[in-house]
């Protein structure tokens, strides 16, 4: 745990002793998302029994490739509609067969999309850097596959902002190809890039957390299984359930934004990622209901990043405090909630896996790993 200890120590020194200079240089951006790219994409399969599955999907494919199955003929043991990440599997495999090394070259590729998405909207790259550690840096770990998804929409935000829809709409199909939850971002570029006031915006609110608590968020997650042929979509549904931690993290977002709102706005690009702010929250509150509803606002996390960061100057000192606490609050409460799915901390560069770990216990579906993590 010491590790991630210090991960997040460094975070904060930099964002307390570096944020009155507002640190500009995209040097710093870069050398956070490359150190954290090579910590996640080296671990040993930490973060949960998603990884597995994505590398058992992997190994799949690549021994496909080196029978030499022909192209439209693969097996695809994922999701058939999203062939954009059966692709981007195929394409790997002419590379390696060893799902460490694809998996490494994933995270590294998410990051490097990550940072090209952001560098040039930032003002306080040390802010951004403490708040991603809170708000999404333990996902991307995990859920690899729907954050490939999430980096390939954030650089859609630029087309967004020069109204070129074409480009926007490419890079909006391949994210869907990758993860058909994508669809709830189509919608965003044809909202007025303006700044609503706030009663509207807390009226939209209040109207959707009503709706949240109502039956309609689970007829919207049948409607979408059945027009993406999810499984797991339906699985869920006997698993939802209120969840406070969405309401939460909605109202203090809504506070902190609402409180400060005569800083902000005051470009184009600002109105943007506020609005996506704004569509983050939202989505959390209409589907205050539901296990994995929260993870469609995913799509719009980078509103709130953006906003909080670049309007952290500007911000009185009670407020500065508030963001950081949250901040270390919500990497502490992932942290100790995932437990051994991060710590201790192991590379695949040693053979062998942690001791007393039941998710390699139940999903390890080659015992070859373990004896040689490069078998293959």
């Amino acid at each position: 745990m010491y590790i991630y200890i210090l991960i997040l120590a460094l975070a904060m020194v930099s964002a307390l002793c570096l944020t009155r200079k507002r640190v500009q240089p995209k040097l710093y951006l870069a050398f956070w998302m490359v150190g954290l790219a090579f910590f996640v994409g080296l671990s040993d399969m930490l973060g949960g029994y998603d990884r597995y599955i994505y590398g058992e999907v992997f190994d799949s494919i690549a021994d496909q490739t080196r029978v030499g199955v022909p192209l439209g003929e693969y097996e695809y043991l994922g999701h058939d509609n999203e062939i954009g990440y059966q692709y981007f599997n195929i394409l790997f495999s002419f590379i390696t067969a060893n799902r460490y090394i694809f998996i490494l070259c994933e995270t590294l590729i998410i990051y490097f999309i990550l940072y090209l998405s952001l560098k040039n909207y930032l003002s306080n790259q040390a802010v951004f850097i403490l708040l991603f550690l809170g708000l999404f840096f333990f996902f991307t770990f995990t859920y690899i596959r729907e954050i490939l998804a999430v980096a390939v929409v954030g650089l859609s935000y630029k087309y967004i902002l020069e109204r070129k829809f074409i480009k926007f709409f490419a890079l909006f199909v391949v994210a869907v190809f990758i993860h058909n939850s994508t669809v709830v971002f189509f919608l965003f570029y044809f909202i007025p890039i303006r700044k609503y006031s706030k009663t509207t915006v807390v009226v939209i609110a209040i109207l959707l957390l009503l709706v949240g608590l109502s039956p309609v968020p689970r007829l919207l997650f049948m409607q979408y299984g059945s027009l993406s042929n999810d499984a797991r979509i339906e699985q869920n549904l006997d698993a939802m359930g209120f969840r406070l931690e969405y309401l939460i993290e909605a109202v203090f977002f809504l506070f902190v934004i609402l409180n400060n709102y005569d800083k902000l706005g005051k470009n184009q690009g600002e109105l943007v990622f506020l609005n996506a702010s704004f569509v983050f929250c939202f989505i959390l509150l209409l589907f205050v209901q539901s296990v994995n509803g929260g993870r469609l606002s995913w799509f719009f996390i980078m509103g709130i990043l953006v906003t909080l960061s670049n309007l952290y100057g500007n911000m009185s000192r009670p407020y500065r405090a508030l963001i950081v606490s949250v901040s270390l609050f919500l990497y502490f409460r992932i942290l100790f909630a995932w437990g051994m799915f991060l710590y201790p901390y192991k590379t695949f560069l040693t053979n062998g896996h942690r001791e007393g770990d039941r998710v390699f216990q139940k999903y390890e579906y080659d015992l070859n790993y373990d004896r040689d993590k490069f078998y293959r």
